[in-house]
């Protein structure tokens, strides 16, 4: 069992940056596959990054490719998504969702989920 906490969501006019974290606690963060995932009303939970066990790896939505980064520190138990350039379009609730197996890039697969941080982007 692993719980995730999500924190760095807020308001932002378009142009601008946020940074979400995720920390996670209960078992050892590196052995877990990292993703985010978001959600706006009325859609389907989609997805936005991935990274592997030791940070190798990531794979983004097209969407966000150029202007989110995800990265983690393994030290800290810590998952980061840098979000730049944000768009309106970008305004969601977003989640971080960790599983043990691999990187995959469907909401079912992941067995752990954070409970979500709004983000919003004015025009």
């Amino acid at each position: 069992q692993v719980q995730l906490v999500e924190h760095g969501g807020g308001l932002v006019q378009a142009g601008g940056s946020l940074r979400l974290s995720c920390a996670a606690s209960g078992r050892t963060f590196s052995n877990y596959v990292m993703a985010w995932f978001r959600q706006t009303p009325g859609k389907e939970r989609e997805f936005v990054a991935v990274i592997d066990w030791n940070g190798d790896y990531t794979s983004y939505a097209h969407s966000v490719k150029g202007r989110f980064t995800i990265s983690r520190d393994n030290a800290k138990n810590t998952v980061y998504l840098q979000m730049n350039s944000l768009k309106p379009e970008d305004s969601a609730v977003y989640y971080c969702a960790a599983d043990e197996r691999g990187v995959q890039y469907y909401t079912e697969f992941y067995e752990y989920w954070g409970q979500g941080t709004q983000v919003t982007v004015s025009s």
